[in-house]
């Protein structure tokens, strides 16, 4: 990673060097990239805004991001990952005597989108229409999203493995996601406990009907 133009590759300042201040200045901005995301919508949030809610100048904003689509591109990534790892860390650490982790995976992922509403706003609540490129990024992570709850079907249920389950899957997690969507409308800005239990629980409940289906389509072929 360059260093910052017009500054010494080995100056330190409170212990940093220049790269090290760059990744502290990135991770400033997205999380005020969160925060403002969420609360105004993208088409209302300005490059200031995001700077002012930083303590971070423009200037040092465009030596990051080479605009607010590439910042909220961005955002949705370093989101996407923060689940990502969420989701993984909860099959790593499953219990050996689990013979059907999938509930609580299914959970893990729900709360990792709604305990912080921020994070369900800033993503199912702007991301649709905003351009090409952040469409693709959209599209992206539900095919991740997909191609994993198809390796929990591979894994744990007794399916045909000829058979191809990704557009299954991709219309599982659009569901999925639906859910959440049509919940923010109603969800207050600090929803509490029994608001999020009640979504994860309509989002288990609605995986297995689809799971179930997927299970009676596999049997129905072999």
């Amino acid at each position: 990673m360059p260093s910052i133009e017009g500054e010494p590759a080995g100056r330190r300042i409170r212990g940093l060097n220049a790269d090290e201040r760059r990744l502290q200045r990135r991770r400033q901005l997205l999380d005020a990239a969160l925060e403002v995301f969420a609360a105004e919508g993208y088409p209302r949030t300005s490059i200031e805004q995001i700077c002012q809610t930083a303590y971070v100048g423009t200037k040092a904003f465009y030596e990051v991001f080479a605009s607010k689509e590439a910042c909220y591109i961005a955002l949705l990534q370093d989101l996407t990952q923060q689940i990502e790892d969420k989701v993984l860390a909860a099959i790593r650490t499953a219990p050996k005597d689990d013979t059907d982790p999938i509930p609580r995976i299914v959970a893990t992922f729900a709360h990792a989108l709604v305990d912080d509403p921020r994070v369900a706003r800033a993503t199912f609540g702007e991301a649709a229409g905003i351009s090409p490129a952040v469409e693709r990024q959209r599209r992206e992570n539900r095919r991740w999203s997909a191609a994993f709850v198809e390796t929990l079907w591979r894994r744990y249920d007794d399916l045909d493995q000829n058979q191809d389950y990704s557009r299954m899957a991709i219309g599982a997690i659009g569901g999925m996601f639906e859910l959440i969507a049509d919940w923010l409308l109603d969800a207050s800005d600090s929803p509490t406990f029994e608001e999020v239990e009640v979504l994860v629980t309509e989002l288990y409940e609605f995986a297995e009907v689809v799971r179930v289906g997927i299970r009676s389509r596999s049997a129905e072929s072999t």
